[in-house]
C-alpha cells in the first residue's frame, strides 16, 4: 500500500513538474501580452481576456506570472546546481583534511567551524548585503543565493565524507597505489554524494523562497521585469481594495513549484531506497 501511494505520489509530482517545465520552456510564447507592458485598464477582475486580471498599472496578471516562473525556476536551477556543486567540492575537501596536521588541518577545521558559524546568520541578511554590494540582477541573485546555500550541502558532504574515509575499499585503493586525489575522486566522491544530490529538493525550493521574499522586500529583479516575489508584494496593497487576483496567483504558482519539487524528489528518493522506506 505504502508503494502504491509513493507511485502515485511519483506520478503526480511528474505531472506538476512537467507542466511546471512545459511553462518555463514556453512561457513567452504561451503568454498572450508582453508582461512588462500596460495592456488593459487598472484592477480589471478575471475575465476571457485576461484570466488573472490585471494589476494596478495595468499589466497582465497571467502573462506576467508565466513569465515569472520562467525566470524564477531558471534561477533556482543555477542555484541549486551552483550550490550544490560547491558544496560538494567543500564538504569533500574540508572532510578529507580536517583530521590532518599543520595548515591543511587547520584550515580545514577553520573551514568546518565556519560552516556551522552559517546557521547563525539569517539567509536574507546575506542576499541583502551581497544584493547591495552586487546590485539587483540575475548574476547577483545567483551569486547571493548560492552563498546562502552552499553550506548546508557542505555539511551535508562533510558529515559523510567524514563516514566514507574509514572504509576497507578506501585503505585497499591507498594500498593499491591510488594517489589520494584519486582515491578521494574514484572512491570518496561517488559515495559521498548522495545526501547533497538528495537534499537538492530542498535547496531548489529554499531558493524560491528566497528570491520572492528578496523579491518582496523589493531588493529583487527590478520592475516591470516579472517575479513572483515582486508580484506578490505590488499586489498586497491591491487586495486591501478588493483586488485579490494580482497577489494570489503569483502566490499559487510559487507554493505549487516548491511541493512538487519536493513531492517529486521524496518519492524518488523512497523508490530508490526500496518498499522497506516507500
Amino acid at each position: 500500500m505504502k508503494l502504491l501511494r509513493s507511485s502515485h505520489l511519483s506520478l503526480m509530482s511528474a505531472i506538476s513538474l512537467g507542466v511546471i517545465a512545459f511553462i518555463v520552456l514556453f512561457a513567452r510564447m504561451i503568454a498572450p501580452y508582453d508582461p512588462e507592458k500596460v495592456v488593459a485598464q487598472a484592477d480589471t477582475a478575471p475575465s476571457a481576456a485576461h484570466p488573472f486580471g490585471t494589476d494596478s498599472t495595468g499589466m497582465d496578471v497571467f502573462s506576467r506570472t508565466l513569465v515569472a516562473a520562467q525566470i524564477d525556476v531558471t534561477l533556482a536551477i543555477v542555484v541549486t546546481i551552483s550550490a550544490t556543486v560547491l558544496g560538494l567540492l567543500v564538504g569533500l575537501i574540508v572532510g578529507m583534511n580536517e583530521s590532518r596536521g599543520g595548515y591543511e588541518g587547520a584550515a580545514s577545521r577553520g573551514a568546518s567551524r565556519t560552516l556551522d558559524l552559517t546557521d547563525a546568520i539569517p539567509p536574507l541578511v546575506i542576499g541583502v548585503v551581497v544584493v547591495g554590494l552586487m546590485g539587483a540582477s540575475t548574476v547577483s541573485l545567483s551569486i547571493a543565493l548560492a552563498v546562502i546555500l552552499m553550506p548546508n550541502q557542505a555539511r551535508l558532504t562533510r558529515a559523510e565524507v567524514l563516514k566514507v574515509r574509514g572504509d576497507a575499499y578506501v585503505e585497499a585503493a591507498l594500498m593499491a597505489g591510488l594517489r589520494p586525489w584519486q582515491v578521494t575522486l574514484r572512491h570518496v566522491l561517488p559515495n559521498s554524494a548522495r545526501p547533497a544530490i538528495e537534499n537538492c529538493s530542498n535547496i531548489f525550493g529554499y531558493s524560491i523562497i528566497v528570491l520572492a521574499s528578496l523579491g518582496f522586500l523589493g531588493i529583487g529583479l527590478n520592475p516591470p521585469t516579472p517575479e513572483w516575489g515582486n508580484m506578490i508584494s505590488r499586489g498586497v496593497s491591491d487586495v486591501m481594495l478588493g483586488s485579490w487576483w494580482s497577489a494570489l496567483f503569483p502566490a499559487v504558482f510559487l507554493m505549487l513549484t516548491v511541493i512538487a519539487a519536493a513531492s517529486m524528489t521524496d518519492a524518488l528518493t523512497r523508490l530508490s531506497r526500496g518498499p522497506a522506506y516507500a
